[in-house]
């Protein structure tokens, strides 16, 4: 099976993330799309953070009703800091039979060679990159790489920091997320 890896630390999941997610798996060759909950990424603070399983649950709750979008939380029990080369290579072993590509924004993809062994990460994955409203675009070495597919996908610019902002100031920011995931932030007092 061919799994897309959606990583993020999801603080919190937003209807961005989902709709790009179900696009790849309902347009592109991606038969499932996993969201990996992050639990401290090398280039963000942990502090601002919810808890790992507070996150998954809030991934859990926004794809429980697609069959072709899961949660994971991989990363959990792997080292600090995650990085995504340890990932697939544990997930290479864990699941033989899947084979995995990767699913990033085009403004990741502009420092995507400052990733470690990034290289290594092109020779044995595939990279779906969805396109981002950025300071126009930014040619990188790597577009034309046979590895690197750029979809097609909706533009979504919500941001998860905007979203924490919005709650802790009392704005209602309901619509921008999956309902599940609103009940359970509004229910735990999430971002206030």
């Amino acid at each position: 099976m061919k799994i897309g890896l959606y990583f993020g630390t999801f603080n919190p999941i937003h209807v961005g993330h989902l709709t790009i997610a179900n696009h790849l798996a309902e347009h592109s060759n991606l038969e499932q799309v996993w969201f990996v909950v992050t639990p401290l990424s090398p280039f963000k603070k942990k502090s601002s953070l919810l808890d790992n399983h507070q996150r998954l649950e809030m991934v859990y709750r926004a794809t429980k009703d697609y069959n072709k979008l899961r949660p994971s939380d991989i990363e959990f029990s792997l080292p600090e800091p995650n990085y995504t080369i340890d990932t697939l290579t544990y997930l290479l072993e864990k699941f033989p039979e899947h084979e995995f590509a990767l699913i990033m924004g085009e403004d990741n993809l502009k420092s995507f060679h400052k990733w470690k062994n990034y290289e290594l990460i092109l020779e044995n994955h595939s990279i779906h990159v969805y396109p981002r409203i950025s300071e126009g675009k930014t040619e990188t070495q790597l577009d034309e790489h046979p590895k690197i597919h750029h979809i097609d996908a909706p533009i979504m610019e919500i941001s998860s920091t905007f979203i924490r902002k919005s709650i802790k100031n009392g704005k209602n920011i309901r619509p921008l997320l999956p309902e599940h995931v609103w009940e359970y932030v509004d229910e735990m007092n999430f971002y206030k």
